[in-house]
């Protein structure tokens, strides 16, 4: 029998009202019958609340007529308008909102989920009683011919933040710069409301994190560590069920799916044009089979296997092909091809150059060390510190996603083993934390959405059978995973030992595609698998391939990191002509290889982690480092 929700109060603090201001040179924002309500971004431009008994006042008042403040585009096209318009030819991002059903399943339900939703318009924005250049496409102001649709993957990627970093690139890299770029934060995720976070504060997750986190090589006792953090699994889904009730049932991947549907038709394209990432391609794969009369020119990079994901901790145990391969073969092999003047543990000891197996051995003996004793450090933003084995192996697995962080890496790993813990103390403690005690604390503040990931993960695989023996199959699952990848496996494990305990709140979700992958499709779909991605595995590509058939076309990328973010022109010659002409390769498979190798990128080894780590903290935050 369900358990009985508690009252719920879906109601978030609505934003300040300011004074309703006169009209920009652009015109007056929302425009009329706009469905998504689009305003220029500002720093203010965050949707009402579902608290707010007039959202619509609430929202208009937030337009900020200056164009000084509103958040433009680099120049992307030659000016056709007057020369005192220093805003002509850059693009211009619009934040907005979309209402959806909180349950499509049921209609007696008149709860609503409030979208956030931000768009880059490569037009940019045309002033009022300017002439329109007839030969611009799309002319300034206007909407492209086709929006490309993003989201980032997770579960618990923010779409609009991912528009805010990467819209202006996707457009250029997939587009030449003509198509519009639309990210929304899914259901549960950041600025959507409403937001699930289970802790009132950052600060409260920070500390329980230290005692739960702890991975299995420095557990005294794998048995009693698995109690604690079962335990704390157990009372964070009790939060997340006092604070939020019965909203974990309806935040599965189906009803994502359905939200992706409904921002198609918001925006009025019989098709839909799309850029998936990671858990972005489960959306995906879901979403197709679903409406596969939607379907336009969609690519699905750093493909999953969403059959996967219906298993009992198949989102973990099923991503662990690739993370040692691209440890040995990646980040240790190029960095020796390389050579010293580009990898700081390529350096020569004792005269003579270093081998793979050397390398390899030196940088076990490093980590188990730490195992055994973590290493004191100073840091002078937090003062005392310590390397921990679970830190230092939670960071190595995260910057395995991103070759570009590689030569950082290597020169924090050559210091530490070196007797110098400096760098390697300053690394992991931006990565630690999502509180931040040096950031003045703002009026009404807003813990960040992490649980929304395991509660994902968990509704996808709720009705698969949980083990009679209980914590004995975990406990077997826990150090399974963690023989067959020691960089990986204790991450993708908590990911899912969550789940144990989410039927007893969550009996059933509203929805869950249970359906097959080989639907006949409007358009085939470009999948993407990479070779030595981390976290998701070219089988995965593969596999999804030999179920979808002629409705698919696979790039196999060859080449570091997770998605296609290891250059190749290749891979971005067949996924730019797909999204402009609709046209892919005949061939069902396609290798394709990164135009460059890791280490030779010019990367500069402070600031580069700083922004692994920011990006890393706005889509995926369990892959930030815990100690």
């Amino acid at each position: 029998m369900e358990k009985p929700s508690p009252p719920l109060d879906l109601s978030l603090e609505a934003q300040p009202r300011p004074r309703r201001r006169s009209g920009s040179p652009y015109g007056q924002f929302p425009l009329p019958d706009d469905p998504f309500r689009f305003i220029p971004c500002t720093n203010r431009t965050v949707p009402p609340g579902l608290g707010d008994s007039d959202p619509e006042k609430t929202w208009v008042n937030l337009f900020d007529p200056n164009p000084k403040h509103w958040s433009w585009g680099n120049a992307t096209r030659e000016k056709n308008a007057p020369d005192d318009d220093p805003y002509a030819g850059r693009g211009i991002y619009l934040c907005g909102y979309l209402d959806v059903p909180l349950d499509y399943t049921n209609n007696t339900d008149s709860r609503i989920v409030r979208l956030a939703v931000t768009k880059y318009q490569v037009s940019g924005l045309a002033r009022v009683r300017t002439a329109l250049s007839p030969h611009a496409n799309p002319y300034a102001g206007s909407k492209s011919e086709r929006t490309i649709v993003i989201e980032p993957g997770g579960p618990g990627g923010s779409g609009t933040s991912y528009a805010w970093r990467a819209a202006q690139d996707i457009t250029k890299r997939l587009s030449d710069g003509k198509f519009d770029v639309l990210g929304w934060d899914p259901r549960g995720v950041n600025t959507t409301s409403p937001a699930i976070a289970c802790f009132p504060y950052d600060a409260d997750r920070d500390r329980w994190a230290m005692l739960t986190n702890q991975y299995r090589e420095v557990s005294g006792s794998p048995e009693a560590q698995l109690e604690v953090a079962d335990a704390m699994n157990d009372a964070t889904f009790r939060a997340c069920w006092e604070r939020h009730g019965d909203l974990a049932r309806f935040i599965g991947t189906a009803f994502v799916a359905r939200d992706m549907e409904e921002i198609r038709k918001t925006l009025g394209e019989d098709e839909l044009t799309g850029y998936l990432v990671s858990y972005g391609t489960g959306i995906g794969q879901t979403w197709a089979n679903m409406f596969p009369d939607s379907v336009g020119r969609v690519i699905l990079d750093g493909t999953e296997y969403v059959r996967d994901h219906r298993l009992l901790g198949g989102f973990g145990w099923t991503a662990l092909d690739n993370a040692t391969d691209a440890w040995r073969d990646g980040f240790l092999g190029e960095c020796l091809n390389a050579g010293p003047e580009h990898c700081a543990l390529a350096q020569p000891r004792c005269s003579e150059a270093v081998s793979l197996q050397d390398l390899e051995i030196r940088m076990q003996k490093l980590v188990v060390s730490i195992s055994q004793r973590p290493v004191a450090g100073y840091v002078e933003s937090s003062g005392p510190s310590l390397v921990t084995y679970s830190g230092l192996v939670s960071a190595i697995y995260s910057a395995l996603y991103n070759a570009n962080t590689w030569p950082a890496v290597a020169q924090m790993l050559y210091e530490l083993e070196a007797g110098n813990s400096t760098l390697a103390a300053a690394m992991l403690d931006r990565s630690e934390w999502e509180y931040d005690p040096t950031l003045p604390s703002p009026p009404s503040p807003k813990p960040a959405t992490d649980e929304l990931g395991s509660l994902v993960i968990c509704a996808d695989s709720y009705d698969a059978p949980l083990p009679p023996d209980g914590l004995i199959w975990w406990n077997s699952l826990w150090a399974n995973m963690t023989t067959q990848a020691w960089i990986s496996g204790n991450s993708r494990f908590f990911n899912v030992f969550p789940c144990q305990h989410f039927t007893t709140y969550w009996p059933q979700p509203a929805e869950v595609y249970r359906g097959d992958l080989n639907h006949t499709l409007k358009n085939p779909i470009l999948l993407i698998a990479e070779t030595y991605d981390p976290a998701t595995p070219l089988r995965n590509g593969r596999r999804l391939l030999n179920e979808m058939g002629k409705n698919a076309r696979l790039i196999v990328h060859h080449g570091y990191g997770h998605s296609s973010r290891d250059k190749s022109s290749c891979t971005d010659s067949i996924a730019k002509t797909y999204i402009l002409n609709g046209t892919l390769p005949e061939e069902q498979e396609t290798p394709c290889y990164a135009d460059e190798k890791p280490y030779l990128y010019g990367v500069n080894t402070t600031s580069v982690w700083r922004e692994h780590i920011r990006e890393l903290a706005l889509w995926n935050p369990t892959l930030l480092p815990r100690r």
